[in-house]
């Protein structure tokens, strides 16, 4: 099945004096997970809840597939908001089933659905639980199966890894990107940088309200690359060149560091490497994600 990609164009909104959005643009295509960043108060959430129509932009618009996002459209969207919005006194599996109701799921279909989500995502023993009786990494999980219950042409998460222990995030991120490796476009956001460097495809900055930087996440980074180098050489994990243009970062186990000048030759280094023994690891060293947004938003 072939999945259409999410647009938004120029969007712009104020809450009262305080410009919220200020032409945010950027794309989410089909079986690519994009990982939206920013600190809090950025803008991320407004973007989202103007995305799925719970809130209205002052301007801009948002297109899915090239068409306006209508009532109809936004019933194909999994949308998970920041805050929890599920039944606390409802029983786990009883809540996916209504849910998947009432978004037009036949109910033998939705009892499979959310008997398989629960397996999938570790809470098959809690079904019959009430949801205020489970932790809240577990409330998240059911939260994001909720999401899920009508296999949506897209999804929309906002913090879908807030509270989870390592082995939650885990499943959680296998369960993402078996999403989109079956054609869904996937958005979320996260403060967790590390997850999102690891997870996404595609990356939207964000900071004070404007987008600064959007696209392929190794593109970004690859940009932004300095002239930094990192060289392994086997049985002398000390080794420090001492060559012009070089400064020594750090020398260990990992290798050896180096920051390069304009007019330094990094064949240099590697050849400087070579003489003292067999090379195991060459390579450019690209900025982290924290890296890269420090850099992006100075």
């Amino acid at each position: 099945m072939t999945h259409p990609s999410l647009a938004v164009q120029d969007l712009t909104h104020d809450f009262g004096d305080r410009r919220a959005l200020d032409g945010v643009s950027f794309e989410v295509r089909p079986g690519r997970l994009t990982g939206f960043v920013g600190a809090n108060g950025a803008g991320k959430t407004t973007t989202m809840r103007a995305i799925v129509g719970v809130l209205a932009p002052d301007a801009g618009k948002v297109t899915f597939g090239g068409e306006p996002m209508t009532l109809g459209a936004r019933r194909r969207i999994g949308y998970m908001p920041e805050e929890r919005g599920l039944y606390p006194k409802m029983k786990v599996a009883e809540q996916l089933v209504y849910l998947g109701r009432v978004l037009g799921v036949p109910r033998a279909t939705a009892q499979a659905r959310a008997a398989s989500l629960l397996e999938t995502l570790g809470l098959s023993d809690r079904a019959d639980d009430l949801l205020h009786t489970l932790s809240l990494g577990n409330q998240q999980r059911v939260q994001v199966a909720a999401a899920l219950i009508h296999e949506p042409d897209l999804l929309i998460l906002d913090e879908p890894f807030s509270g989870l222990d390592p082995i939650a995030m885990d499943t959680m991120a296998a369960h993402l990107r078996g999403r989109a490796d079956a054609g869904v476009p996937v958005l979320f956001s996260s403060h967790q940088l590390d997850m999102v460097e690891r997870l996404c495809d595609d990356l939207v900055l964000i900071h004070e309200g404007r987008v600064v930087a959007a696209g392929d996440a190794r593109a970004l980074r690859e940009e932004r690359a300095g002239r930094r180098f990192r060289v392994a050489v086997d049985g002398s994990p000390g080794w420090a060149p001492d060559l012009p243009g070089m400064t020594l970062v750090e020398a260990g186990r990992q290798g050896t560091l180096v920051d390069l000048d304009d007019a330094a030759d990094p064949q240099a280094l590697l050849a400087a490497a070579q003489a003292v023994g067999p090379v195991t690891h060459y390579s450019r060293v690209l900025p982290s994600l924290s890296d890269l947004f420090a850099e992006v938003v100075r």
